[in-house]
């Protein structure tokens, strides 16, 4: 909603056709509404840095346009930021990188589909194919909040010719306390379904209510088909959890394969620092009273980046995990500085 005298963001929507995503085993859609908010000057011939903004677990890129009471959208704080002169003009994209599961943690997997391969090698590239892009790296950042922090931290470590900024708001990180809390809450679900994920996602999927003392499951099975994934079983049995059901013990195989997309243990090797190093900015920031814990892993990371001459800011506010947005007032603008033409 617009609010008095502010002026209506430059919103459009493509289609991306999404050939990466074809045939993927969730039988998810291919083609993706792509939103793209357009700077204030995108009228004539010049050509606009790009941020890409990756939304949160069971989000879309749709979801940054969620009107919500007493704050504006995503949308319109970037257009007034631009238009007052608070964040330099940028183009800023809000890919769909959504599954059945609820989410890709922008990923390749077999399990659901290869996620960061779209973004990389086929978003990307559309965007700089339809809209006046500055088609650098240099030019180019990612951010995102919750799963959408931890894939900018993960592609920013990992696609250092692609992106040259990052920001990972309350983003994934020290698995150990943000996931393993919740395995006995999912485990008691499991459970009560006689130990079928079938049978679960298929009550989860026929609710039009989902009930939120099952949630932790779902996230459970969406970060297993993440990180590790079954190609051997039929969907949506196609994932391997890192815990027995009985007695909720982790399984060692399956938890290590966990491990190697955690950013803290990521960070221990060689080319990812050097990765993080290269970048002209890279801001982290948590809540110091996150539910899942992230504040901790964010700390440890803040550390072992410093410990490794990795220049980078690193913020705590006084806030949960959910409802942050906000936050992107102080990120954005310093990645925008940092891509600017």
């Amino acid at each position: 909603m617009e609010g008095a005298g502010r002026q209506r963001p430059n919103l459009v929507f493509e289609t991306v056709p999404g050939r990466t995503l074809e045939g993927n085993p969730l039988h998810d859609p291919s083609a993706r509404i792509l939103p793209v908010c357009l700077p204030p000057g995108y009228d004539g011939s010049k050509r606009f840095p790009v941020i890409y903004l990756l939304a949160g677990f069971a989000s879309t890129g749709m979801s940054f346009m969620n009107f919500s009471f007493g704050r504006p959208t995503v949308p319109e704080m970037l257009d007034a930021m631009m238009r007052e002169g608070a964040m330099a003009e940028a183009i800023v994209v809000m890919p769909d990188c959504m599954t059945r599961y609820g989410g890709s943690q922008y990923v390749d997997s077999e399990a659901t589909g290869p996620y960061e391969t779209y973004l990389t090698e086929e978003v990307v590239p559309f965007v700089d194919a339809r809209f006046r892009t500055l088609a650098e790296s240099r030019h180019r950042a990612v951010a995102g909040k919750s799963s959408g922090g931890f894939g900018a931290l993960r592609l920013g470590m990992r696609h250092p010719g692609l992106f040259s900024a990052v920001a990972c708001h309350s983003g994934d990180m020290g698995f150990e306390l943000c996931y393993r809390p919740n395995f006995p809450s999912a485990a008691r679900t499991l459970e009560r379904y006689g130990g079928s994920i079938a049978s679960f996602f298929g009550n989860w999927e026929s609710l039009d209510k989902k009930p939120r003392g099952e949630f932790a499951l779902l996230d459970a099975m969406a970060m297993a088909a993440a990180y590790s994934p079954d190609p051997s079983r039929q969907p949506p049995e196609n994932m391997r959890l890192p815990f027995e059901l009985r007695t909720c013990e982790l399984v060692p195989e399956i938890w290590e394969r966990w491990l190697e997309f955690d950013p803290l243990v990521m960070i221990e090797e060689e080319r990812y620092r050097e990765a993080l190093g290269s970048l002209g900015e890279l801001f982290l920031d948590c809540g110091s009273q996150d539910e899942y814990n992230l504040q901790f892993g964010l700390r440890r990371f803040s550390g072992l980046a410093s410990a490794a001459g990795i220049r980078h800011r690193c913020e705590e506010f006084p806030d949960s995990h959910a409802d942050t947005s906000y936050r992107y007032r102080r990120s954005l603008p310093l990645l925008a500085a940092a891509i600017a033409g």
